[in-house]
């Protein structure tokens, strides 16, 4: 077998598109803002990426019946501003170190191919600690992205994430740099305790504006409100204890 097989659906004509990816990481900040945003604007599947770097399993939907785990690849088009986007989302990353840098590099050579003007990379920034106000933190490819991102909420702070990013959402942003790509990881800040909707809904808002678009918040809302018992109770267990802010890294 092949270490990973592209399977295209539809061969989409799309203008310079945007490429915005959103995999499993720190909190799932990422993928619940890729899913979400997504979701709101409604797209088109038109690849999938299987690969033997993906778990070995298969998943079953409420029929019983299965499917390879894989990545799929979704296009929306004239969104906000007039922009075409393409949504890379899945339920898994690479499981090794050799499977992260082929899917990543698989994705950059997919994104060439397809004119992608511009990658945002989207995750979870884990702190180790409970949240108030949400960060969005940024890295970029090239230093004259930088204004631009501040511009739309995008923090930019010395030494943060101190661990360097890794996993999908670094090496994409990585890869893309030597391919002549412009790309950006946007991080959004979280404990890194359970799934985290109000880390993914400050992604969107950061993406709502970069792409002019109005997004919904009301089911992150929600998921949000589902765990702030749990949120109370870790709250409660940091009081008890004495520190600074540790930085956990960032993991992709």
């Amino acid at each position: 077998m092949e270490s990973i097989i592209n399977v295209l659906i539809e061969e989409p004509e799309l203008q310079s598109p945007i490429l915005i990816e959103g995999l499993p990481g720190v909190g799932n900040v990422g993928k619940l803002a890729a899913d979400h945003l997504l979701e709101q604007l409604g797209g088109v599947k038109f690849a999938e990426i299987f690969s033997r770097h993906f778990p070995p399993q298969v998943v079953l939907d409420e029929d019983g019946v299965v499917s390879l785990v894989n990545n799929e690849l979704y296009y929306v088009r004239n969104v906000g501003r007039g922009v075409d986007v393409i949504f890379l989302i899945g339920d898994h990353q690479g499981l090794t170190p050799e499977g992260q840098f082929d899917l990543a590099r698989n994705i950059v050579d997919m994104a060439k191919d397809m004119g992608v003007s511009r990658i945002y990379t989207l995750g979870g920034y884990g702190i180790g600690k409970m949240v108030e106000e949400v960060r969005v933190l940024g890295a970029v490819t090239h230093l004259s992205m930088k204004e631009d991102l501040q511009s739309h909420g995008v923090l930019f702070s010395p030494g943060e994430p101190g661990a360097g990013i890794v996993g999908a959402s670094g090496l994409i942003v990585g890869l893309a740099q030597n391919a002549g790509i412009e790309a950006a990881c946007l991080m959004g800040e979280t404990s890194g305790y359970f799934v985290d909707p109000k880390g993914a809904e400050a992604l969107c808002r950061v993406l709502a504006s970069i792409l002019g678009v109005e997004i919904d918040f009301s089911d992150l809302e929600a998921k949000a409100q589902q765990i702030d018992v749990i949120a109370s109770k870790i709250k409660e267990m940091e009081g008890s204890q004495s520190g600074g802010r540790e930085d956990l890294g960032y993991i992709g």
